[in-house]
């Protein structure tokens, strides 16, 4: 993720703040999605992509070690 200091927000009507909530990221709140994901492509079996299947497993792997 970008830090605030890496974007040009020169001509934006945005504050600090705003900007930090913009570029953050819910952990929690996806790890909670997870398990929700994995059950919705349980259902396809077989057919899923095995892509699909290593984006879920990697997007789990990153938030295991995410800060909070």
């Amino acid at each position: 993720m970008p830090e605030p200091r890496d974007l040009d927000t020169q001509g934006l009507d945005m504050s600090p703040a705003n900007l930090a909530k913009l570029l953050s990221v819910d952990v929690e709140g996806w790890r909670a999605e997870i398990p929700l994901i994995e059950k919705h492509f349980a259902q396809f079996g077989d057919r899923l992509p095995q892509g699909m299947k290593d984006e879920v497993k990697g997007l789990a792997e990153r938030l295991g070690t995410a800060k909070h």
